[in-house]
């Protein structure tokens, strides 16, 4: 008992040199705001020099690219020999234009939360994409991931990306996603069509079928826009055999998009196989021993409101 838990403070230890360790760089400037990432060197890479960006949750309101629960994303994916990269971006919600606006305005806003916070993460992309021998990393294999809000943003990066709207612009030409392994996760299309112009990059959806937060399936809002969820977003690749992975948690909650540290050995299969395969894996799974939290049956009227 007693080498037990010497071996689990000292692995403790560990992962929380690793969270001091990491680098601090400003990838942009959007105004006066100096816009950062962490960069997490594993201390034992992977032979293949992939490198995880992570794009922190909290509904376009609330988080911080260095949080517990972002660094703990990261500190999980360093031990897997990632490069992990966790980004600022510009949180477009805020608590007080969220309760003087009407349903329409919300509705606006919640868009450009959207855009630039997918603004924001092209940014960082082509920064990083543009020191790859520098951070010892291959240009073609970075993975984008993200909880939440974040991964509503990896998502809408990649659509954006392949219908060469706006909000992409700031990525290289040349850029691809390895991969895109969203945590409860959804698409914002301005229109009831959830289309891609050029195939998206293979995907992983994770998500909870009963979430109240980020729509399993998919939320109508105003003059026909829509939130497309993970449901709706893996019938519309495997109608065009898009290469995707879904684990839906049948009656979990939002909670899932907390779930990237218990799920590494499926980020890391994706990763080594499903990126690299033309084939869709639907899975719909139980795991009782990954427990609630706070957002498991929140709404997003409850989440606005805190």
């Amino acid at each position: 008992m007693k080498r037990l838990l010497l071996f689990l403070l000292s692995v403790a230890g560990c992962l929380s040199l690793q969270a001091q360790q990491r680098e601090t760089v400003t990838f942009c400037h959007r105004g006066v705001t100096e816009m950062k990432m962490d960069i997490y060197k594993p201390a034992h890479p992977r032979s293949d020099k992939t490198c995880v960006i992570y794009v922190f949750g909290g509904g376009f309101i609330y988080g911080q690219r260095d949080n517990k629960h972002s660094v703990q994303a990261c500190d999980s994916l360093v031990a897997h020999g990632f490069t992990a990269i966790s980004i600022d971006y510009r949180l477009g919600v805020t608590k007080e234009r969220y309760d003087s606006l009407g349903f329409f305005r919300v509705n606006s806003m919640f868009s450009n939360a959207i855009n630039m916070a997918v603004e924001d993460l092209s940014s960082a992309i082509a920064y990083v994409w543009e020191r790859a021998a520098q951070l010892d990393i291959d240009p073609n294999r970075i993975v984008l991931t993200g909880a939440s809000a974040g991964a509503i943003t990896v998502l809408q990066n990649d659509y954006c990306r392949c219908n060469s709207l706006p909000q992409a612009k700031g990525l290289p030409k040349e850029f691809k996603p390895l991969a895109v392994i969203p945590y409860s996760g959804a698409i914002y299309c301005k229109n009831s069509q959830l289309r891609y112009a050029t195939p998206p990059a293979p995907t992983c959806f994770f998500h909870g079928s009963k979430d109240k937060i980020v729509n399993y399936k998919r939320f109508r809002s105003a003059l026909s826009s829509s939130l497309n969820g993970s449901s709706k977003m893996a019938k519309v690749f495997k109608q065009n055999r898009y290469p995707y992975w879904i684990f839906r948690y049948e009656g979990n909650g939002h909670e899932v998009n907390g779930f990237l540290p218990y799920t590494l050995n499926e980020f890391v299969s994706f990763v080594e196989k499903g990126a690299r395969s033309t084939t869709c894996f639907d899975c719909t799974c139980k795991d009782s021993k990954l427990p609630p939290n706070e957002w498991s049956n929140m709404t997003i009227f409850q989440l606005y409101s805190r």
